[in-house]
């Protein structure tokens, strides 16, 4: 009988990395300080603890929970079958979503022992950089109903779903330069200008699109 070693693929390796945060966690536990920081305000400054169990169990479970469901998305989508056509980017996305995750558990232990780091620049370079992938892959989504840039009118046609992310993605790339670039401020105005630029990205989208359903169908 042929022995079949264990198959290793990018979904389990990244349930793997998830999980690991529990062990990271509890083996940090006896080192943590009864309330650990889990907020930082607009200036960069702590203003939010919790309780270290509380702590090392939270993220990493939320963590999970999301990647559990962007697993199942494919599969419960009405337009499913798209997904295969862009499964290298679906993929993609959830890699650069653990990975963010895990950096950012790792960050907020740090800071939990007493490490004195620049979180609030740290979390806007990581940021950018999800935005960055986002945005440079928009043009490759296809037409679904879970992932992309959602609007009455993107939803309703998948021309319009195709224009509006092709136009839209270079705009999420340049967003998240701005997110990366912002650290060269001061904390408030590096968070007020971040979300000035995602903002308007966003309202973009749903403007465009508008703007493009009725050039298509018309005013019925």
């Amino acid at each position: 009988m042929e022995k079949r070693g264990l198959k290793f693929n990018t979904d389990t390796l990244l349930l793997i990395l998830i999980l690991s945060l529990y062990v990271i966690g509890f083996l940090l536990y006896p080192y943590l300080p009864e309330r650990v920081p889990s907020h930082w305000n607009i200036r960069g400054e702590v203003d939010g603890y919790t309780g270290k169990l509380s702590h090392i169990l939270f993220m990493p479970t939320f963590t999970l929970g999301i990647y559990l469901l962007l697993m199942v998305v494919p599969r419960i989508d009405p337009k499913s079958e798209n997904y295969k056509k862009f499964a290298g980017v679906y993929q993609g996305f959830k890699v650069v979503f653990v990975l963010f995750m895990f950096g950012l558990y790792l960050v907020t232990l740090l800071a939990g022992l007493g490490y004195s780091l620049p979180v609030g620049k740290i979390v806007r370079v990581a940021i950018g950089i999800m935005f960055i992938f986002i945005g440079n892959y928009f043009g490759k989504i296809r037409h679904n109903y879970t992932y992309g840039i959602k609007t009455p009118w993107t939803l309703a046609s998948e021309e319009v779903w195709n224009k509006t992310h092709r136009v839209s993605g270079p705009l999420w790339v340049i967003a998240g330069f701005v997110w990366v670039l912002s650290v060269l401020m001061n904390e408030t105005l590096a968070f007020i200008t971040g979300m000035i630029s995602i903002f308007s990205v966003t309202i973009f989208g749903f403007v465009y699109s508008y703007i493009i359903y009725k050039k298509l169908y018309g005013q019925k």
